[in-house]
């Protein structure tokens, strides 16, 4: 893999710091101080249309914010991976490895439709230590989650747009979806003790307690959040495995209900010398869709079944790349859903029948390596929103939200 896609997937994971950054410079003391990072710029154009009603199901991107059946639109933005500038401090004292990291992940783009914004979004997204030697590595701070990390790692939309999360004036200040919500939902960027094994070897284990986060009307958590990854990488052949489970209570409420939520994602990756295969997949109670924890919870707000009020979401992605004999393009293309279910089956907000809703892309890219650190992108992407029914009453045509989007971008790692 070349030196700049490194740098690309290691940014957004958090991992730049093992990347070999452009910039160093070793200090007296025998610390050293790196500068790395990207900056990158979309050119989107987008076509949305619509049957029936917007469906504004759990975390279903709202595609038409208005009555209108279509309507399109042209973007300048940043894509799924955001610019980062990155700087970091490495140092050895007796026997430990000691690195202090901060990272900002500034967009070039305003909201939609926004002139006179006076700046675009500036993130700081990792903010974090570690102390590392033969034992392991124990990471303190603000740093990306390991539930569903490496799904969204191989997802090839990392270097692209994917799904745009912008549909009319006022949206899209920040980066685009890409994936998220769409075959996996966002591990976020959170406060974390994480203890990992020894790198540098096939096999490697993360286990982390995270700040944990409200998840509807169950507001407190007397606990952390526990997640946490295994990996497999040796050859041609990459595997994982993540879990994550936290429980909240809601202490408002006469009863004092309290609820568990849970999730399970994996994926296989196969890369032989020119192409490689890639599958994941999630599935979980009370996590949401799109983002963590987002529409974990079906009881409009009032807790009164406990766990059982947390809904159902589960998702997948299928890719292929190609990159043929020296050259310096790779060709991908995916496929992947999210889905979400209510728990509740006696919803009468949908007559009475249980609901689901999904959240599908298929995306296709060709990404050329036009310098060591310069890559240029087209892409091409289809997305759909759907409401789906089942019982008696269920509606004979359910509402579907569609969005065609090309795109061209430019990328530099440095």
């Amino acid at each position: 893999m070349k030196r700049s896609i490194v740098l690309g997937v290691l940014a957004l994971a958090a991992l730049v710091s093992r990347a070999e950054a452009q910039l160093t410079m070793q200090m007296s003391n025998g610390w050293s101080f790196s500068f790395s990072g990207n900056v990158n710029a979309f050119l989107t154009y987008e076509s949305v249309s619509k049957s029936g009603q917007t469906p504004y199901g759990p975390g279903s991107p709202a595609l038409v914010p208005d009555s209108a059946n279509r309507f399109n639109q042209t973007r300048i933005q940043t894509g799924l991976l955001p610019a980062f500038a990155v700087f970091e401090a490495k140092g050895k004292e007796g026997n430990t490895d000691l690195v202090v990291h901060f990272g900002f992940a500034p967009q070039i783009n305003c909201a939609s439709g926004v002139h006179d914004c006076f700046g675009a979004q500036i993130d700081m997204r990792q903010v974090y230590l570690t102390a590392g030697g033969k034992w392991g590595q124990i990471l303190a701070g603000r740093e990306l989650g390991l539930f569903l990390r490496q799904n969204i790692l191989t997802d090839q939309t990392l270097f692209g747009v994917g799904a745009t999360g912008a549909a009319g004036p006022g949206t899209g200040g920040g980066t685009t979806l890409g994936r998220i919500g769409f075959g996996y939902i966002y591990p976020q960027f959170k406060a974390q003790f994480t203890y990992s094994t020894p790198g540098g070897k096939a096999s490697q284990l993360s286990v982390g307690i995270f700040e944990a986060a409200s998840n509807g009307p169950y507001f407190t958590t007397e606990i952390p959040r526990l997640e946490a990854e295994w990996v497999y990488n040796k050859k041609q052949i990459k595997g994982w495995l993540s879990g994550t489970v936290q429980t909240n209570k809601d202490t408002y409420d006469s009863g004092s209900q309290s609820a568990t939520a849970y999730g399970i994602g994996g994926g296989l990756r196969w890369q032989p010398k020119n192409f490689s295969v890639t599958g994941s997949g999630y599935y979980g109670k009370g996590i949401g869709t799109t983002l963590l924890f987002n529409a974990g919870v079906d009881v409009g707000g009032v807790a009164d079944a406990g766990s059982d009020d947390l809904t159902k979401s589960w998702g997948y992605i299928g890719q292929v790349t190609w990159t043929p004999t020296n050259s310096k393009a790779t060709i991908a293309g995916s496929y992947g859903s999210s889905y979400i279910e209510d728990s509740n089956s006696g919803n009468t907000a949908n007559g009475g029948v249980v609901t689901k809703f999904d959240n599908t892309l298929i995306s296709g890219g060709l990404y050329y390596q036009s310098t060591k650190s310069l890559k240029l992108v087209a892409e091409f992407d289809y997305t759909w929103s759907k409401e789906h029914f089942s019982g008696t009453g269920a509606p004979t045509a359910p509402n579907k939200n569609s969005s065609i989007t090309p795109v061209l971008g430019v990328m530099l790692f440095f």
